[in-house]
């Protein structure tokens, strides 16, 4: 007789991609790494590009209409599309039914979050924000190497990432799409200062924005509970991408991406120095995919690790450091 356990681990997700963009790419690249996992359907408004996307990862369903896409059978819906229709998509999948992994920031502010966690309550579905640091290899042993030898409580955390190789084009530039540096490279940032520090006190932001009036750069200070982080982003500036974490008998660098780990240095108050080195495979966005259907299996509507106040936390946090620079986007 099989146990009800293995009877859900064993259980076929069928999922469906809206937007088939780069990071669709990315995630039906992961996909394929999950076990009991097909991926089914993508809808996306180009045609072309949807079909295309399609014929690459040999989706049987291609769609530009909604009601169609969410009658092929899927049981979980990954949002890929630009952040400003991140939060109509997850409404309106929660309410076909659909468990919805939503890429980062999940939605443009604070209020609009709080409408898809309302609606995910309102159909009982399962809702998280697609966060994947934590699920990485390296991060897990990192947590595991801290608690066995620990440097003490973080109380300083320090990241960041500049990249001015973005082409003039690309959706970050524009306000109408939910660009900026804040939006598209601060989700990870605002995570690791909340993942490490705790809850959010205040925000003190410095910057500039570009003629389209989305920040080009942005230099972030954050109080938290049990002590204080400085982040950065910039669209027009170039830098590293790596963060720090700074306690009394120590200090961690997490290397270059470091939103992509597989390296980290511990540095002891006594002078030892330790290196962890944990690759990853299938993209990455394979582990955060596993944990999300791990969660639909059990019966879950809230992730531990990705909790919905962590996310209302993430977009307090990224709304409050953009409005400070004067940042709105259209219909706000």
């Amino acid at each position: 007789m099989i146990s009800p356990q293995v009877h859900a681990s064993s259980q076929l997700i069928q999922w469906g991609i809206l937007g088939p963009g780069r990071a669709a790419a990315r995630f039906a690249q992961g996909l394929a790494a999950v076990p009991n996992t097909k991926l089914v359907g993508v809808w996306g408004r180009n045609a072309g590009r949807t079909h295309a996307f399609a014929e690459r990862f040999a989706v049987q369903h291609s769609s530009r209409k909604l009601d169609e896409f969410f009658a092929t059978g899927i049981d979980a819906v990954y949002v890929a599309t630009h952040p400003d229709t991140h939060a109509d998509l997850c409404i309106q999948a929660l309410a076909a039914g659909k468990h919805v992994l939503c890429e980062k920031p999940s939605a443009l502010n604070g209020r609009q979050l709080a409408e898809i966690l309302k609606a995910a309550g309102q159909h009982d579905r399962l809702f998280m924000e697609a966060m994947k640091p934590p699920f990485f290899p390296l991060y897990q042993r990192l947590r595991e190497h801290l608690a066995a030898d620990p440097i003490g409580p973080v109380g300083f955390v320090r990241a960041g990432h500049c990249d001015s190789s973005l082409a003039p084009d690309y959706p970050l530039h524009f306000p109408e799409l939910g660009g900026g540096g804040i939006m598209g490279i601060g989700p990870y940032e605002a995570f690791l200062a909340l993942d490490w520090l705790g809850p959010l006190v205040r925000v003190h932001t410095l910057g500039r924005l570009n003629a389209a009036g989305v920040d080009s750069f942005a230099l972030i200070h954050t109080e938290h509970e049990r002590g204080m982080a400085q982040l950065h982003t910039g669209l027009d500036l170039l830098s590293h991408g790596d963060a720090m974490l700074s306690a009394p008998r120590g200090f961690v660098v997490i290397h270059a991406n470091w939103w992509n780990p597989t390296r980290a240095t511990i540095h002891y108050l006594d002078r030892r120095v330790v290196e962890l080195h944990e690759p990853y495979m299938a993209g990455g966005f394979n582990y955060e995919t596993a944990h999300f259907c791990g969660l639909i299996r059990q019966g879950l509507r809230e992730s531990p690790e990705i909790p919905h106040s962590l996310s209302l936390s993430m977009a307090r946090l990224l709304e409050e450091a953009r409005t400070a620079l004067g940042v709105r986007f259209p219909g706000e």
